[in-house]
């Protein structure tokens, strides 16, 4: 009998094997660890164990686009923010453009 829950680990696995691409150590360090973790918890056989663990792997994919989108914010952040002054805008400087 196959498991109900199948798709969904599936699904977990490779939405996380894709978010693990841009990881700070390296998508390879990525994908070592969550192929050792998935096949840890391989022989697992409890369907309300089995939810816990998915839950655990969503939680983690949340925690990785947080960090994704805060590394995101932080270099648009020096772009527009002079490095020696914390806080305030480059409003004194004007764009070789326009000036």
């Amino acid at each position: 009998m196959a498991n109900p829950l199948r798709g969904e680990v599936v699904q977990l696995y490779k939405n996380l094997l894709y978010l693990g691409r841009e990881y700070p150590k390296g998508g390879d360090y990525f994908r070592d660890r969550l192929r050792s973790a998935f096949s840890k918890n391989k022989s697992v056989q409890d369907q309300e164990q089995i939810k816990a663990l998915i839950a655990r792997g969503e939680f983690v994919a949340r925690e990785l686009e947080a960090l994704y989108f805060l590394r995101k914010y932080r270099a648009m952040k020096k772009r527009y923010y002079e490095e020696g002054v914390k806080g305030s805008p480059n409003l004194g400087r004007c764009l070789p453009a326009l000036c």
